[in-house]
């Protein structure tokens, strides 16, 4: 499958622009050059707990599958304790995948999925090199302090390109998990607790979405002042996610994907139409 059928209009075009900003190749090079990708894998190394076949299999397992349906290569999967959930993925020639203690806590096991899938669908749409840039400017210490305070007006145009391309990420979680766990994952990632995000109506909360937009556009002051909110955002609102991917579940391009790669509703794993339980993990099909 090719990221083109799941990446967000929005997503390619803020992308194209910002690769049209003059000077931003050279200084995603320097910024390269300087180590900062090397620095945060030693740091992956020495402070986290890296997944593997035998070490935490439970969680490992979870990404195999997801690489495989997304075709990718399959990045470093580290587990960071840490009492704040999060997930987040960093690097461009050496990709990793980072999940918080937090966050398996916090999740059920579809949600974590779709978690972990949403972090793959940034490799898969070719995210990585802008993604870890924005990483690098945002939380810029030290030797590469200098260079942030330079790239202020960049760093304003990657927070943007970043909004949108979390939205073909929750494409891709989507894709792996189906909307509903998806949608209660973004809930649940907004801070929402599991006795509430179990019972929410999603049409509704799309429709907030659709009513902040009209806010809006009712007059400049308001969008003015809604820019504003935004800038330093490096996500969207959890309303604005839920329907963009709830529009895309609903779209021609969706049902044909999900038609033309099937997969076990328990395992989450592909398989072949003729089967009648799941090769993989055994649950009549």
């Amino acid at each position: 499958m090719q990221y083109t059928e799941f990446i967000h209009p929005e997503d390619a075009a803020a992308l194209k622009a910002l690769k049209a900003i003059p000077m931003l190749s050279t200084i995603v090079k320097k910024v390269m050059d300087i180590g900062a990708e090397q620095l945060q894998t030693g740091l992956n190394m020495a402070s986290k707990v890296k997944l593997s076949p035998t070490q935490l299999p439970r969680l490992y397992n979870i990404l195999p599958p997801i690489c495989e349906r997304l075709e990718i290569k399959e990045p470093e999967f580290y587990l960071e304790m840490n009492p704040s959930p999060n997930a987040y993925a960093f690097g461009d020639t050496q990709t990793a995948i980072t999940i918080t203690s937090a966050l398996v806590d916090m999740m059920s096991e579809e949600e974590l999925i779709g978690v972990v899938a949403h972090e793959c669908g940034h490799i898969a749409c070719r995210h990585m090199l802008y993604h870890t840039l924005a990483q690098i400017i945002a939380n810029a210490s030290g030797m590469f302090e200098a260079l942030a305070k330079l790239a202020v007006p960049i760093h304003y145009a990657l927070m943007y390109w970043q909004r949108k391309s979390e939205l073909s990420c929750d494409r891709a979680a989507a894709y792996i998990v189906g909307p509903k766990a998806t949608a209660s994952m973004l809930a649940r990632l907004a801070g929402g607790p599991k006795s509430i995000t179990s019972e929410l109506n999603l049409e509704e909360l799309a429709e907030q979405a659709d009513l902040y937009d009209a806010f809006c556009k009712n007059g400049l002051w308001n969008k003015t002042l809604q820019t504003y909110a935004v800038m330093d955002q490096d996500h969207p609102f959890t309303s604005v996610r839920v329907r963009e991917m709830l529009k895309w579940v609903e779209s021609e391009d969706y049902q044909n994907m999900i038609k033309n790669n099937p997969v076990c509703p328990h395992c989450h794993k592909a398989i072949d139409t003729s089967w009648k339980f799941c090769q993989h993990c055994g649950h009549k099909l």
